[in-house]
């Protein structure tokens, strides 16, 4: 089920949000009933299709699984290492507590049992006495004091031995997590490559695949119509990013070679670019914007748009994985998903398009030459 949300950022005033969100709802509620009237034409030729939707949406999700208990594990590691550092100062410290301790012990000592009572007694000059008494007392009051510091090095240690104890345990729980997932991934990569294998007996031909994407193509390109003309409609459309400034030198959102330009008609791909990156790579955000859309769709795989105002919109496609969400404002730069083959691709690659009123334009235009 195709999933849409849209809002306007924060910058502009909202006079009644109570219908502006009844207004996101119906085009939610739209673009879904349009993606379920699409899927109905061909049902049983697109079975295989629908269990690759799911092997792949389920991938999707094993990988930012994955990635989440990784990035916890590295955090918890460089928890760990700091804890350790800090264990290490507060015994050298209680050691060097406990050193200064002994000296104040070897000196009273040295003086003896009672040493007050022997001061009263062998001392003569009553201001003698009186320093003397001081240097007691300040011996005294400092010794109490190391003492209160040990105790207090005791209990930051324990509490950091606790601490170091959760995160171990924490650890080890990870780990079997990662285990888990990293089957569960192996598991799913196996149940997609067979779908793919599935898909492609069923063409006799290649011009038989050729027009099945080509249909896949036609069936996106109305979902993808429908969705700007929503945004259009929308009374608190996405404010200006300025995009439109920067044509001719936007960055490129993954670095690699471009295997298929525009408009080249061999497929599904030719309103926008593939570029061939290594799987995982990081896809990032070419220009400042909002994601609209963040899920799978026949011939694209896992789809990410991102609108730019002034009608523009980027989309990428053929995603492993989203790292942004709809709703989310990005920034140039900004994370936004990962290079994969979802879609039933056979190799790893990003597809990039830039559409403008919902019109593909040439991508080449606006990324930096190279």
């Amino acid at each position: 089920m195709l999933a849409l949300w849209y809002a306007p950022a924060v910058t502009f005033a909202q006079p009644n949000e109570s219908a502006a969100r009844q207004q996101l709802d119906a085009l939610g509620q739209e673009i879904d009933s349009l993606s379920q009237r699409l899927s109905a034409t061909g049902q049983a030729r697109d079975s295989a299709e629908r269990e690759l939707k799911e092997v792949e949406t389920e991938l999707a999700d094993t990988h930012q699984r994955l990635d989440t208990l990784q990035a916890e594990r590295r955090q918890l590691n460089e928890e760990t290492t700091q804890l350790l550092q800090h264990r290490d100062r507060l015994q050298a410290e209680r050691d060097a507590q406990y050193t200064a301790l002994a000296q104040q012990l070897a000196a009273l000592y040295r003086l003896g049992p009672t040493p007050q009572l022997k001061l009263l007694l062998n001392q003569n000059d009553p201001a003698e006495l009186d320093r003397m008494q001081a240097y007691l007392n300040r011996l005294t009051q400092a010794r109490q004091q190391r003492l209160a510091d040990i105790g207090r090095l005791d209990t930051a240690l324990a509490d950091t031995q606790h601490a170091l104890s959760e995160r171990q345990t924490r650890l080890d729980t990870l780990a079997d997590e990662l285990e888990a997932q990293s089957a569960l991934l192996a598991q799913r990569t196996t149940e997609r490559r067979g779908v793919v294998a599935t898909l492609d007996d069923r063409y006799g031909s290649e011009a038989d695949r050729l027009a099945d994407l080509n249909q896949s193509r036609e069936q996106a390109e109305q979902q993808l119509r429908a969705i700007q003309a929503e945004l259009a409609r929308l009374s608190q459309p996405t404010p200006t990013t300025h995009i439109t400034r920067t044509q001719g030198d936007l960055p490129w959102p993954v670095q690699g070679s471009i295997t298929a330009d525009f408009q080249r008609r061999d497929g599904v791909h030719y309103n926008g670019i593939v570029i061939q990156a290594n799987e995982g790579t990081a896809v990032t955000a070419v220009h400042s914007g909002r994601v609209v859309f963040a899920e799978w769709m026949r011939g694209f795989g896992n789809l990410l748009i991102i609108d730019h105002g002034d009608q523009i919109m980027t989309l990428h496609a053929h995603l492993q994985q989203f790292s942004a969400r709809p709703g989310q404002q990005v920034s140039r730069g900004d994370e936004i998903g990962r290079v994969g083959n979802s879609g039933g691709q056979s190799r790893s690659a990003l597809y990039f398009e830039v559409r403008r009123g919902g019109e593909p334009i040439n991508p080449q235009r606006w990324i930096a030459r190279r």
